[in-house]
């Protein structure tokens, strides 16, 4: 990676910006995290958003090639992985 200055999600230097946020988004941010460690708590959310952002397009990109999921597969696949019955917490 060297001089190109390309760098992984989360690595590389830090460098400083200015970022605009709501008074009220900013005094959650605080109230959590104190004055110190709100660059830190952006750095996370951020990444978490790119993260997002990546699945999004994994996605969109699955179900341009397949189609869209099959809800009855999903919920299967998701009462597996969560050990519930399957349509346990769906609505009747």
């Amino acid at each position: 990676m060297g001089d190109s200055g390309e760098f992984p999600l989360g690595d590389g230097p830090s460098s400083g910006i200015s970022v605009t946020l709501t008074a009220g988004t900013l005094q959650a941010i605080r109230e959590r995290v104190g004055k110190r460690g709100v660059s830190a708590y952006l750095e996370k959310a951020a990444q978490r958003q790119i993260e997002r952002d990546n699945l999004d397009e994994l996605i969109s990109g699955f179900e341009e090639a397949h189609g869209p999921a099959d809800p009855e597969a999903v919920a299967s696949k998701r009462a597996r992985l969560t050990g519930e019955a399957s349509g346990a917490g769906v609505a009747a």
